[in-house]
């Protein structure tokens, strides 16, 4: 079929998949709570995209039209879905090498749990401004954290919001993470521009974060001194042999990010790393794990490592806490958080094929009247996306293309449409649990997306900070004669 037979679509035809994809998923949590993106948020989103396609063929699409758009958005999620089947090899390589235990064994030793959620941000935040991701601090010193924070009996879902919000925090502020070099792209502005405009909405609600974290530590009902760690740090040291080596796979997946390499060959070389350490030093680990047999020990012990990196470890230390804490990993545990990563975008790719997504945003942007009410289009725009295309870097691209030209026309700075787009496009990506963002911190941080959200302040205050700056007009810069701005 032509293209010029294709009719535009109405505000209505935009909004029809919009409010039963919003009542699914309301109906969704209402029934299942946390077990929500077990299953039911993935038939949501595929009856919703199937909703949109009925819409898109009133208007004259055609499904082998609709169908290549929905391939090409899910071969555009390939990456993040390598990544989350490497992250389940990786965490079951790292408990079954004692890389997890030993970096619970000394993190119970040298944090106070008082300021243990400030102590998680800040690790955090450093970590991810010299490596420049967010996924991979939550694939490394974050399941790290997560254990510390059971074996201090500390909330994991503060724990996580902690983690996420200084993640998030570090990868807007790194000159090296992919969503801050894309933001300046699209919206026509060069790097560093960027990173100095975002310095004061980023730290704002970093600090506000920090202080949250802070005021729940001395606020909590915990006594450090009254804490007796002498029990998990004994279990741990009969169930693994436990020294400083054992951090040398974390050590080597730092090394690589921070050296800029791409993330799917570094939690391989990571995993790998892994398997070496715990055959040297784990030998008896992986023997009780694989259950010892007359097959010869060479056998067993690959054995082992094959059922770690497939289907995760399983801990037997006797002590049903520390059991469940050890028990994770393995790439089939990543399998149903691809299957409703491949159900989000489906649906996120019809909206934008058939026109749907546009439409919302060309409806949004006849309330932009003044500066500030443009500020909070494009704010809202970027949420949106981020839960109707399911990825961030959608929420970024978008939302660009389509307020490029209207700043541009309101003598408004490029870097002023780049820190929106990072302000509230990258930061709410991890809140929704749909988004490959959210999909993937709950897979590994193993805390539902929906219990971690209410704690994850940075990402919750960012975009609030950045509207009012806008409403206010705090820091919007015209167009400077002499900036150059890619056409």
């Amino acid at each position: 079929m032509s293209e010029n037979k294709l009719r535009e679509p109405s505000l209505l035809d935009a909004a029809i998949p919009v409010i039963s994809l919003v009542a699914m998923l309301g109906l969704s949590v209402y029934l299942y709570g946390d077990e929500s993106s077990s299953g039911a948020n993935q038939i949501a989103l595929i009856l919703a995209g199937a909703i949109a396609l009925i819409v898109g063929v009133k208007n004259g699409y055609r499904w082998v039209d609709v169908e290549t758009a929905v391939k090409q958005g899910i071969a555009n999620t390939y990456g993040a879905i390598l990544i989350l089947m490497t992250v389940g090899m990786l965490v079951g390589s790292w408990i079954l090498s004692g890389t997890v235990p030993a970096m619970i064994y000394y993190g119970l030793q040298i944090i106070n749990p008082t300021i243990f959620y400030f102590t998680a941000c800040i690790l955090s935040a450093i970590t991810a401004i010299s490596i420049g991701s967010s996924w991979t601090v939550a694939s490394t010193i974050g399941i790290g954290l997560m254990g510390i924070a059971a074996g201090l009996g500390l909330e994991p879902e503060i724990t996580a919001g902690a983690i996420i919000s200084g993640a998030y925090f570090g990868d807007k502020m790194s000159p090296l993470s992919d969503t801050t070099n894309l933001a300046p792209a699209v919206a026509g502005t060069d790097l560093f521009t960027h990173i100095r405009h975002m310095v004061w909405t980023t730290f704002p609600s970093i600090v506000i974060a920090i202080i949250l974290y802070l005021i729940i530590g001395f606020t909590s009902d915990i006594n450090s001194d009254s804490i007796d760690l002498s029990a998990q740090l004994t279990l741990i040291e009969q169930n693994f042999d436990i020294g400083i080596y054992l951090m040398i796979p974390a050590a080597v997946v730092f090394y690589l990010a921070v050296k800029k390499n791409p993330a799917f060959p570094s939690l391989v070389v990571g995993t790998l790393t892994a398997v070496i350490i715990a055959v040297i030093f784990q030998q008896d680990v992986i023997m009780k794990f694989a259950g010892a047999t007359e097959r010869g020990e060479v056998v067993t012990i690959i054995d082992g490592i094959w059922k770690a990196l497939f289907s995760g470890f399983s801990a037997d230390t006797g002590d049903t806490a520390m059991d469940e804490l050890l028990s994770q990993g393995g790439m089939a545990g990543m399998l149903n958080t691809i299957w409703l990563v491949m159900c989000a975008i489906t649906f996120g790719s019809i909206m934008e094929k058939i026109g749907l997504l546009k439409r919302l945003v060309l409806g949004l942007l006849g309330l932009a009247k003044t500066t500030g009410s443009l500020i909070v289009v494009t704010a809202l725009t970027c949420i949106g996306v981020n839960v109707l295309a399911a990825d961030q870097y959608i929420s970024i691209v978008l939302p660009g293309r389509m307020y490029r030209l209207e700043f541009k026309k309101r003598n408004l700075a490029a870097k002023n449409l780049s820190r929106v787009l990072e302000d509230t496009g990258t930061v709410t990506s991890v809140l929704i649990p749909w988004n490959t963002c959210g999909a993937f911190f709950a897979g590994t941080l193993g805390v539902a997306t929906f219990a971690y959200a209410p704690y994850c302040f940075f990402n919750i205050v960012s975009p609030f900070v950045s509207i009012l700056y806008g409403l206010f007009n705090v820091k919007i810069s015209p167009i400077n004669p002499d900036e150059v701005l890619a056409e």
